[in-house]
């Protein structure tokens, strides 16, 4: 029996290109508010949807704990989260069903919640928590089983007694208390088929752990419906007996970041290395970062620590695009840090973008090769995804249709006007990746894929797969200039001096 019945709405198997991949994580975020729950003298009970089924697991627990309150929290921590998948939304509203059919009130959480709020309490949802909302879930959990009034609970989002959608008045909560919370709370899952996932497709457990929540720049696609701009970060000492812990206790032999950006803190770097050194526990990790943060100090901290691997937000090759993404980035940072890392022995992966407005054959080809003249030991390639909440959003939504969201993390359609239809993009993909494959003699998948061909299929492409929704569109655009909310060309952004 448990007052709280926590869970999330990403189920592995709905997604085919990370069942593909078979890196699952555990949801950190619910974690983290479990153990805020407990701190608060609640009973908590975790239903893990990432592998366990939704349907038939859901019920059982429902009928096991018998909750008064659910609560849909999703992982904050987790990309796939933030990226509002559809397949995520049905899941959440069909777990809420079953919530309000066995008499519970039901809380979500979530950057979907808080871009859809009303479509969720219009689906069984009572509360949608906005913000950093550890704090305001204990708040109104400890209201609820009490019978307290929760009207004046800031980062609140419900529906009044007349059915019109109703937010408090109150300043939505940023959680300055996370960095001291208690480690998630792992021991209300079972990491046994974590475990079994990881090993039988990679032969070692690896497991998630964050330093930090949040991040400070301001690139203009990147949504960030839960913290904003704020950054936090856990004391160094905190973190390495956190993995001592995994080590020791859960044997994981391999560890994930899953902070939005690690080394934001040069000297922090210097003390968690000094901290893993002190507890003898270091483990190999992996984490996401930003180029310009790779100095020779910084990238001889994180080898000491235990760091083999780091994937860096590139996005592109076109000093254009990245001026125009707001970026903060010059190409060169990048041409730095992949030699940087190359002289520690650090594997240095590339996230890749493309499709952004204004991006042409020509800033395409930048990408390409720079790609082919620093040589990453991977890369992972998104298309320009409109999130409300972003500038890019803001310049694009006019061109948005019925679909506004992406299935599950192979979806990757575009979604507005970009320079090339879907194909065109999806055989860029195809290409690039499977060149970056093809050097990794390692990787017999990729050996056995013919690079030529498929770049033979893109220039073919090129030419046929031009978009001429966009040349319509930039047409009205010209002849209104009425709506400033409409695409702006690349161009007229960017002043001159900063055009490359």
């Amino acid at each position: 029996m448990a007052d709280v019945l926590l869970t999330h709405s990403y189920h592995l198997p709905y997604d085919p290109k990370q069942v593909r991949k078979m890196q699952p994580y555990p949801p950190l975020g619910t974690l983290y508010a479990a153990s805020a729950l407990r701190a608060g003298n609640i009973s908590v009970a975790v239903f893990d949807t990432m592998l366990g089924d939704p349907d038939l697991g859901f019920s059982t627990a429902l009928l096991q704990h018998r909750p008064k309150i659910v609560v849909i929290y999703e992982d904050d921590f987790n990309f796939l989260s933030k990226m509002c998948l559809t397949r995520m939304r049905e899941l959440a509203w069909q777990l809420a069903r079953l919530a309000k059919e066995a008499g519970s009130v039901v809380i979500a959480h979530g950057s979907d919640m808080t871009d859809q709020g009303e479509s969720y309490l219009r689906n069984e949802v009572d509360f949608i928590l906005l913000g950093e909302a550890e704090e305001t879930l204990v708040t109104l959990c400890s209201a609820v089983l009490s019978a307290r009034p929760y009207s004046d609970i800031p980062g609140l989002l419900y529906l009044d007694a007349a059915g019109k959608l109703h937010k408090s008045s109150r300043e939505v909560p940023k959680n300055a208390s996370w960095s001291a919370l208690p480690r998630p709370a792992r021991e209300l899952i079972d990491l046994a088929p974590y475990r079994q996932a990881w090993t039988t497709a990679h032969g070692r457990f690896s497991t998630n752990i964050v330093a930090s929540r949040g991040c400070p720049y301001r690139c203009n696609w990147c949504a960030k419906p839960i913290s904003g701009n704020k950054f936090q970060i856990r004391s160094a000492k905190s973190v390495a007996a956190e993995i001592r812990e995994l080590k020791e206790v859960y044997g994981v032999e391999h560890i994930w970041f899953g902070d939005d950006v690690f080394a934001l803190n040069h000297q922090w770097v210097q003390d968690f290395a000094d901290e893993i050194e002190a507890m003898k526990c270091a483990l190999p990790f992996k984490i996401q970062s930003r180029a310009d943060l790779m100095t020779p100090k910084t990238v001889a901290g994180l080898k000491r620590a235990g760091c083999t691997e780091i994937w860096m937000g590139v996005e592109s090759g076109s000093q254009k695009v990245l001026d125009a993404m707001d970026k903060g980035l010059r190409v060169t940072d990048i041409i730095t840090a992949r030699s940087l890392l190359a002289n520690e022995a650090l594997r240095a992966c590339f996230f890749l973008q493309f499709g952004y407005p204004g991006e042409t054959w020509e800033d395409i080809q930048q990408t390409i090769e720079l790609v082919r003249s620093t040589r990453p030991d991977d890369i992972g390639i998104s298309f320009s995804y409109p999130l409300p909440g972003t500038g890019f959003f803001e310049r694009v939504q006019e061109q948005i249709g019925t679909k506004r969201n992406w299935t599950d993390s192979d979806d990757l359609c575009v979604m507005f006007f970009a320079a090339y239809k879907n194909d065109f993009y999806v055989a860029l993909r195809n290409a690039l990746h499977a060149e970056v494959d093809s050097w990794n003699s390692a990787n017999k998948l990729g050996s056995q894929i013919d690079p030529v061909s498929l770049w033979q299929h893109v220039f073919e492409l090129e030419v046929v797969s031009r978009n001429s929704k966009l040349t319509a569109f930039l047409a009205d655009e010209i002849t209104s200039r009425s709506d400033k909310r409409k695409f702006v060309p690349l161009q007229n952004i960017i002043p001159a001096e900063r055009q490359v």
